[in-house]
């Protein structure tokens, strides 16, 4: 066994001295078997119970912390299995009122071993008044007189700042809370070697280390020390995730890509002219960013993002064409099939009078081009006139169909969030080092900007094109729904469209929300004159396609739907959404609903309905009421989830971060790059020794082709 502080970080928790076996079995089975690996372990939150000046034992909805002496205890049994153990305690401070309080565990008859008359405790938790008495039941507790250890110990679950853990695998607060002091009582903070340079002298850091940080984070000696040890540790998380990104992007930009260059009367500029509007000025910025990146030798790598209905499609039709005029093929990858075969059609009304070949790939169907006569590119026609399709679009399906894309030249991804991480590599790996463009049409805060997408080059489309219709948005209870209901049938009255959306596809026993398959039957009923048609995630691709081109064709003229239309669906007559639940749903996803409305020239109206009595989801849905700036609304949504909802392991290509709550402070993530930077124009294969343990943790995602992740 090791003695007092000569534990490092990579010491078994074997070697840890009075580490109980049974803590260090579960902790093995949770994969935890280092006095490192328990460290990072990180407390959730902390409680505060320092504050035991005693101002008399009273009910209230907060738990409290009070030094008690046990006066008496007593078991109750209920059949053979059944009972409990309470023990009245009183003061052990003074006690002028006299006060008692009952103390109670059930189901916990065996307590009677463990608590005895005249033990002194430090109990917590919440007091409640029951039949006349003041009950703390199930109360986290510790002897600290009266076990016959009087002169053994330090508080460890009382009189201080005391760290709570998330639990798994069978352990128990106590037990982990426990377990994690033993290690910090033979832990040498010296050993833990620093992986961020050095601090200040006059920093915000200045002082404090690495192994100082950790026991800090445990167990503070204040508020204020444990704050700064959190910020530094997510300093720390937040720096090695920047060297990653910037290490992926320096790889990827050293691969030799294609050469797209553009031309003189080409495809792009035809497709413009063809179009009956004019590119907003922000839609021509970001394709001027995209086609100088496509003509320079190193791949392209490029996020492009903007409001729902900013118009990236058309964007990324242009850039698709560079690519066919230089010779090579592009692809557009889409999450679902009904907006693979939106694009699709887009593509054949755009781009087929051009001389395009397009080709579509799904799980259900593959349509190959037909012989198409060539447009007029004098010079650059022979470039494309080889066989087979110059663009593809598809589903995931693309990537089983790698043998169609031997010249793929630029790979889009829509929507890039809805792929996993393989996904999306495999796609790219399908060509030699092709220009990426990955499109979103959830706005990134910068926070996020920094993190997930910080590989990246960005370009933001920020205005929305001046033949779009504006949207009324409305917070509305179901007392309402006669009046919605008389708004909808006028609306469709006039020859609009309205889609009827509900968070759930079928009615649950154990989810208080409405199901679409019962609103599609309530609403036929209610718009009895007019065609509604219904569509969810479990139909069958056809009966999906069929429901879609009804609504499309203007046969159907509600939809009553799940948020399987939440991406890309583009029916420019439908002008009313309404939106069951709406509480259930965040902003920026409700932000994506809406964005199904208003795509045409008229007035749209979006109604978010949401329970009578919550307050909160009023409150909260308000902003969407007062704006349509997506921009805006995804900061609110940052600052309401919390960047851990947000990020996810999926986007990220890593273990979800210690820290996520920190992703909301800007000054930090900043600093993070900054440092990361610094470091990598100092060494920039992090070869130097004292870099070495930032090597191992850095390098193990750098595979090129997990630049999207």
């Amino acid at each position: 066994m090791t003695s007092a502080s000569t534990l490092t970080l990579t010491t078994p928790l074997e070697a840890v001295a009075d580490l109980a076996p049974a803590t260090r079995k579960m902790l093995a089975g949770e994969g935890i078997r280092t006095v490192g690996a328990l460290l990072e372990e990180f407390p959730f939150r902390h409680e505060d119970r320092r504050r035991m000046e005693f101002k008399g034992f009273a009910p209230g909805p907060e738990p409290v912390c009070h030094h008690v002496r046990v006066m008496r205890g007593r078991t109750a049994r209920f059949g053979r299995r059944s009972g409990f153990f309470e023990a009245e305690c009183e003061a052990a401070q003074d006690n002028p009122l006299h006060q008692q309080l009952t103390l109670r565990w059930f189901n916990m008859p065996f307590m009677n071993r463990t608590i005895a008359v005249d033990m002194e405790l430090i109990v917590y938790g919440r007091i409640k008044e029951v039949k006349g008495r003041l009950v703390m039941g199930h109360p986290e507790y510790e002897i600290v007189r009266g076990d016959g250890n009087d002169d053994d110990g330090v508080q460890i679950h009382s009189g201080r700042i005391v760290p709570v853990y998330r639990l798994r695998g069978g352990l128990k607060q106590k037990a982990l809370r426990s377990a994690v002091w033993k290690v910090l009582e033979g832990f040498d903070p010296a050993s833990a070697a620093d992986l961020l340079p050095r601090p200040r002298a006059d920093g915000e850091f200045a002082g404090l280390s690495r192994g100082k940080a950790l026991q800090e984070a445990h167990f503070p000696s204040g508020g204020a020390e444990l704050e700064r040890a959190r910020r530094y540790l997510a300093l720390e998380e937040f720096y090695i995730l920047q060297l990653r990104v910037l290490r992926r992007r320096v790889l990827w930009r050293a691969h030799p890509g294609w050469v797209q260059p553009v031309h003189e009367g080409q495809l792009a500029q035809a497709f413009i002219h063809s179009l009956p509007f004019s590119l907003t000025g922000a839609q021509q910025r970001s394709l001027d960013e995209i086609r100088g990146d496509m003509a320079a030798p190193a791949p392209m790598n490029r996020l492009l993002h903007g409001d729902v209905g900013s118009g990236k499609t058309v964007v990324a039709f242009a850039a698709m064409l560079q690519a066919v005029e230089a010779g090579h093929q592009a692809a557009l990858m889409a999450p679902t099939q009904i907006l693979a075969e939106q694009h699709y059609a887009n593509a054949c009304r755009w781009l087929e009078p051009l001389g395009v070949r397009i080709s579509l790939t799904t799980g259900d169907k593959k349509i190959t081009p037909d012989a198409l006569p060539l447009f007029d590119r004098g010079a650059h026609a022979s470039a494309i006139q080889d066989a087979g399709p110059q663009i593809l679009i598809g589903t995931h399906a693309l990537l089983h169909d790698a043998a169609a894309m031997p010249r793929l030249g630029l790979a889009v991804i829509d929507e890039q969030h809805k792929f996993g991480v393989s996904q999306r590599a495999r796609l790219i790996a399908a060509g030699q080092a092709p220009d990426v463009l990955v499109l979103t049409a959830t706005p990134i805060p910068r926070t996020l900007a920094l993190t997930v997408y910080g590989d990246l080059d960005i370009s933001t489309i920020d205005e929305r094109p001046p033949q779009r219709g504006g949207i009324v948005t409305q917070v509305r209870t179901e007392k309402k729904l006669a009046e919605i209901t008389k708004f909808v049938r006028a609306q469709l009255d006039s020859g609009r469209q309205a889609y009827i959306v509900y968070p759930l596809i079928d009615e649950s026993e154990t989810v208080e929300a409405k199901a679409a398959t019962a609103g599609c039957d309530e609403w036929t009923r209610l718009l009895a004159s007019h065609a509604v048609g219904l569509m969810h995630g479990r139909m069958e691709g056809e009966a999906k396609d069929a429901a879609m081109s009804r609504f499309r064709e203007g046969q159907t003229r509600a939809l009553v739907s799940t948020t399987v239309i939440e991406v890309g669906v583009d029916v420019p007559n439908a002008t009313v959404m309404v939106i069951y639940n709406a509480e259930r749903f965040g902003l920026a996803q409700l932000h994506q609903l809406r964005g199904r409305i208003g795509r045409g020239a008229h007035q749209s109206h979006c109604v978010l309905l949401v329970p009578e009595k919550d307050a909160e989801a009023k409150e909260r849905l308000a902003l969407l009421e007062e704006t349509a700036d997506g921009f805006r609304i995804a900061e609110e949504d940052l600052r309401r989830r919390g960047p851990g909802d947000l990020l996810g392991s999926v986007q990220s290509g890593q273990a979800p971060l210690k820290f996520a709550e920190l992703l909301g402070d800007t000054r930090l993530l900043t600093l993070a790059r900054k440092l990361a930077e610094r470091t990598l124009a100092g060494d920039p294969g992090l070869s130097r020794p004292d870099h070495a343990g930032l090597r191992t943790l850095v390098l193990e995602t750098d595979a090129p082709s997990a630049t999207l992740q």
